[in-house]
């Protein structure tokens, strides 16, 4: 060994001589050193970056020319002629390349010199050129392969949008903040056209304006991160600007007038609105604008000691609600209303040259009100309440907590050491309004509180990271281990939310010797718990807990200029279901000046979560407007298992990738293929018949009942020309995606009941076959302009009477004007969707949420007109 070393060195002593050695220190234009600048000699694959000091030493050839650049700077370029020492001071602005956080743990990868796809999104540019307020609304058109839309008549899905990459599960994607594990939502998603049977992050709790860029790691990522990264990562930055408060004020407003050809008295269409003030079916005047969205956002930063800071974030949001043509039995269709207020932290205080505290965290507070399915007569009105029917509304709390702080450090040998904890607790609570209990007749409330679900997270980690730059031409080395804890509530609501009462309105105990009323007219019996979401009741209650410890390790060696090869391995123990051990290799090769070839193989898991395990409840499951007691039964009660239903498992894939990224001058481009192969896929069974159960038509389960494959590829090609008549810029970036079920995994159940054609449909649905768009900006002194086109295409799901409801591809416009009106102020007009486009219309009253549309594509809201005053101080 040291034989080896002595030859190793002398051979790297003899390079040494023979190059032009360069260091020196850059800095930022207040003194402030910039660590892992990046720093390459132009026209050669030779590079280092500074390190955490922001000093740097580089070999090079004679008459060379050092390029330096990093995120939030100018680019700069210096020949060197015969200096030794060159320091140098970079000037706040755009850059070439961007380090990245997420993906490779290396402190010298920039987007387009890694080994696998990432997309960086500089989130105040998207701000400022869209009038979209949530995160979610903003990485559908910023990202190829991320997909959102607002539900309808999906009881909690209304209130927080299930999101996934390329088309797999909201839960296969891992949410990151600053590099640390996000808290998952306690939502678990019954119905909509997305994410059913999963449970995923609540992106639109983390306030827009408090990110500095978000990074998208599309590829497999489980031997890195952990459990949930399937598909991939979407790691959140903070903002750490400071001495500089930014924001902004916007309103916007959707025009009502949807696309279609209607039948005269359809609800929502002109003479027939739903009046959204008062409960009952009351008729309100008629609109030409709805949805109105008002959002206030500031940010401001302070310096602590000369390195320091700490940045706030408030975000208020006010939405009302939005009202689109449906059916009788759903007068209410169209998007839930948002009350919410953000705060969010972000802070470093330095302790040493080399060592700081950190910490970050914020609290989310949303208040939403959505409509339920319309009952316009029969056992479940109570005319002296409601003399013509009523819609329920499902109104919920969200609250949202989180924090985490930890330390990092850099020993005198040079290894990077980070010591973290982070909490958060995501909180759902119900309350039904404009409702009543059928049971308790004339004198039931109409509002009730439901109860509701929390989920917690508790994760500590300790990281540890060194960089070799002499080791043939550069290692990164990683590892650490990470303890979860994990625990998941479901608490009851009030008493008339759930029980059903007799004649005497005493809660039913004994059915035996107990009369439950009936309604005069029908005959039928009157049901009991809130209409349009019956409360959890003690029964429904979960206090569930587990543990997970994780080791992992990852290798990234630059064994050439031009050839990169990286290893990772992850161990994970779950203290409810056992062990799981992966694995990931990935490689780039420089084949010339500016392009790479890229590709990975991994394998990647994901453990079912506490909330499909232990998730229970009896819901009214309308069906063509016919309205069903359905039980959603805990994967662990004996009800599931003699159904032949078995405990959950965890999900096992296997993915791979192939790519390849160029530079040239303003031109960049990367293209991705990748292939995905998911076994054991969770998701919510079809209804099973359960004449069996009291007071139940029908049982629902959730079980690792599928087998998936997925084929895809990402491309995005951009160009920036700067001209004397102003800057132009150009991005098209799509996806294509096929994703095929390869097994259903119905043992010896019925397999039309178990997993049938309508519960493929909105599997395969999750995203379309294809989604691109061509964004175009123009600037030049204090005016900008932008225009987007987003292309759809076609989706085809299964409505309740087995027919297909075909969506045919869309294009959507969207426009913005911006003028600087003075130094410290901006203003923004424009639009989304500005030509009103629509989903195709359905016509049989049969869609998954009563409306004319699924929540597919572009969604149903049609035009959004805006105008933003952006202001900084």
């Amino acid at each position: 060994m040291k034989k080896i070393t002595l030859i190793l060195f002398c051979l790297f002593t003899s390079w040494c001589f023979s190059q032009q050695v360069v260091t020196g220190t850059v800095t930022d234009s207040s003194g402030s050193p910039i660590p892992y600048v990046n720093i390459i000699e132009k026209g050669s694959a030779k590079g280092t970056t500074t390190d955490s000091q922001g000093n740097y030493s580089i070999a090079i050839d004679a008459n060379a020319i050092l390029v330096y650049s990093y995120i939030g700077f100018e680019t700069q370029e210096i020949e060197v002629g015969t200096q030794e020492k060159i320091d140098v001071t970079l000037l706040e602005g755009e850059a070439l390349s961007t380090i990245i956080v997420v993906g490779s743990r290396s402190p010298k990868r920039t987007a387009t010199d890694t080994p696998v796809a990432i997309d960086i999104i500089d989130m105040q540019d998207v701000i400022t050129k869209s009038g979209k307020i949530e995160i979610n609304e903003l990485l559908q058109y910023a990202a190829p392969s991320f997909n959102a839309n607002k539900q309808s008549g999906s009881d909690g899905a209304d209130h927080i949008d299930p999101a996934t990459l390329r088309g797999l599960g909201p839960d296969q994607t891992l949410v990151l903040i600053n590099g640390k594990r996000r808290h998952s939502s306690s939502l678990i998603n019954v119905f909509g056209t997305r994410g059913r049977g999963n449970s995923g992050t609540d992106l639109n709790a983390i306030p827009a304006s408090a990110i500095k860029r978000i990074e998208v790691l599309r590829d497999g990522a489980a031997a890195q991160y952990g459990s949930d990264a399937i598909a991939g990562v979407i790691n959140i930055v903070l903002k750490d600007n400071v001495n500089k408060l930014t924001g902004s004020i916007s309103y916007g407003a959707y025009n009502t007038n949807a696309k279609g050809d209607f039948p005269a008295g359809t609800p929502n269409t002109d003479g027939n609105r739903l009046d959204t003030e008062n409960d009952g079916n009351i008729i309100a005047d008629d609109k030409s604008l709805d949805g109105g969205s008002v959002k206030i956002t500031a940010n401001y930063g302070v310096e602590i000691g000369e390195e320091g800071y700490a940045n706030f974030t408030t975000e208020y949001i006010s939405k009302n609600k939005t009202l689109r043509p449906g059916f009788d039995f759903r007068r209410g269709f169209g998007e839930a209303a948002i009350d919410g207020f953000n705060f969010f932290a972000n802070a470093a205080i330095p302790v040493s040259k080399k060592t700081e505290i950190y910490a970050f965290g914020g609290r989310n507070y949303r208040d939403t009100d959505a409509f339920a399915f319309t009952r316009n007569d029969g056992e479940r009105v109570v005319p002296s309440i409601y003399s013509n029917g009523f819609t329920p509304r499902i109104t919920s709390n969200i609250i949202d907590n989180s924090v985490s702080a930890g330390v990092r450090t850099e020993t005198e040998g040079g290894w990077k050491i980070d010591i973290n904890n982070t909490w958060g607790k995501n909180n759902f609570h119900y309350f039904i309004k404009g409702t009543l209990n059928a049971s308790l007749q004339d004198s039931s409330p109409t509002d009730f509180d439901a109860g509701g679900h929390s989920l917690s997270q508790n994760t500590t980690s300790l990281d540890l990271s060194k960089y070799y730059p002499n080791i043939l031409k550069g290692l990164n080395i990683a590892f650490g281990t990470e303890y979860r804890i994990e625990n998941f509530e479901i608490f009851a609501g009030e008493e008339g939310s759930y029980a059903t009462y007799d004649v005497n309105g005493l809660p039913i105990t004994d059915p035996g010797s107990q009369t439950q009323p009936t309604d005069p007219l029908s005959g039928e019996l009157r049901p009991g718990g809130s209409q349009g979401f019956p409360g959890y009741s003690p029964a429904n209650e979960v206090d569930r807990s587990r543990s997970n410890l994780s080791i992992y390790a990852d290798a990234e060696l630059d064994i050439s200029d031009s050839f990169l090869l990286g290893v990772a391995g992850r161990f994970e123990e779950y203290s409810d279901f056992g062990s799981t051990t992966n694995g990931k290799l990935a490689f780039r090769i420089k084949a010339t000046e500016g392009v790479n070839i890229r590709g990975s193989v991994s394998t990647g898991f994901r453990a079912p979560s506490l909330a499909q395990i232990y998730y229970n409840l009896r819901f009214t499951d309308f069906q063509g407007g016919v309205a069903t007691e359905t039980l959603l039964s805990a994967n662990n009660s004996p009800v599931t298992a003699s159904f032949g239903i078995q405990q959950l498992d965890e999900e096992t894939a296997l993915n791979g990738a192939l790519g390849a990224t160029a530079t040239f001058g303003g031109f960049t481009a990367t293209v991705d293929g990748y292939y995905i192969n998911v076994k054991d896929r969770i998701v919510l069974t079809g209804t099973f018949a359960a004449p069996q159960i009291p007071n139940v038509a029908e049982a629902q389960f959730f079980a690792n009942g599928v087998d998936t494959e997925t084929i895809g590829l990402d491309l995005i090609l951009s160009w920036k020309g700067n001209f004397d008549f102003g800057n132009i810029s150009a991005t098209l970036a799509g996806n294509i995606n096929n994703m095929t079920i390869e097994d259903i995994n119905n043992g010896s159940l019925d397999q039309a009941t178990f997993f049938g054609e309508r519960e493929k449909a909105f599997l395969l649905a999750s995203a379309p076959e294809s989604k691109f768009s061509f964004n175009a900006n123009y600037s030049k002194n204090k005016f900008n302009a932008g225009v987007g086109l987003t292309h759809f295409s076609e989706i085809v799901l299964i409505d309740f009477t087995d027919a297909e409801d075909v969506y045919g591809a869309k294009i959507t416009a969207d426009l913005n004007v911006g003028y600087k009106l003075t130094d410290n102020l901006k203003f923004t007009i424009g639009g989304n969707n500005i030509f009103n486009e629509y989903p195709d219309q359905q016509n049989d009253g049969e869609t998954e949420a009563g409306g004319y549309w699924d929540a597919v594509q572009m969604g149903f809201g049609g035009a959004y007109y805006y105008a933003r005053l952006d202001f900084n101080f």
